[in-house]
């Protein structure tokens, strides 16, 4: 499994920690000096089964910055994956990927489901 995650992060670390608490290893990223690539994002993407907006990190402040919350929903999906690849920092976290799927965002209950 790999762990895309922030280091400063508060919910990372509590994924972290869930995980570790579980049994579960995996490999650890850093999404800032690591960002996901435009093709792994859209991989990714498929495997959830989520909405792309759900992959953005909407209380950012690259995401405030860029004023995405007007600008989102008249972009298109390539355009949102070019921007989303362009910046770690715009993408939500943490995301796992594993062999069953890909979380996005820490929800204990969704965690257990897939894990």
């Amino acid at each position: 499994m790999l762990l895309v995650c922030y280091p400063k992060c508060s919910t990372c670390k509590k994924a972290e920690a869930w995980l570790k608490e579980h049994g579960f290893s995996c490999e650890y990223r850093d999404i800032k000096t690591q960002n996901p690539t435009e093709a792994e994002l859209r991989e990714w993407h498929a495997k959830s089964g989520l909405p792309l907006k759900r992959f953005f990190n909407t209380s950012g402040l690259a995401y405030k910055n860029l004023n995405l919350k007007e600008k989102l929903s008249s972009m298109t999906e390539a355009e949102q994956f070019t921007l989303l690849a362009a910046d770690g920092m715009l993408v939500k976290r943490p995301i796992l990927i594993g062999p069953h799927g890909v979380l996005v965002g820490f929800r204990e209950k969704e965690w257990e489901a897939l894990l």
